[in-house]
């Protein structure tokens, strides 16, 4: 049972990464009023993704131990790569290819 609450803490990250893209696409548009800028359907469905998502790790953290939510949370940043070239067609930098690797390797020698 408690393998579906890992899951359920990763589709949580998964969500926030997909809530993030959604932002910075949102970002890049412009809009004929600033108060479009925040009443549109990116930024309302990104802000409604992260109500969910908290409400999914608060349920998953009453069977997960805290120390494995850190550590599924920095696949975010993986993911938010992963997304952003997929979608936002944007390149993977050296740097940025460096520090996700570094991310993976502190994720797996936590975990070994």
């Amino acid at each position: 049972m408690v393998n579906f609450y890992f899951l359920l803490m990763f589709l949580g990250t998964l969500l926030t990464a997909i809530s993030q893209v959604l932002l910075k696409t949102s970002s890049g548009k412009t809009y004929k009023s600033w108060i479009y800028e925040y009443l549109n359907w990116r930024v309302i469905l990104s802000y409604s993704l992260f109500v969910v998502v908290l409400a999914m790790n608060t349920w998953a953290f009453t069977k997960v131990q805290m120390k494995y939510g850190t550590i599924i949370d920095a696949f975010s940043y993986v993911f938010v790569m992963i997304l952003s070239v997929a979608l936002l067609r944007e390149k993977i930098t050296r740097g940025r290819l460096i520090g996700n690797l570094i991310i993976i390797a502190g994720i797996l020698i936590y975990t070994l």
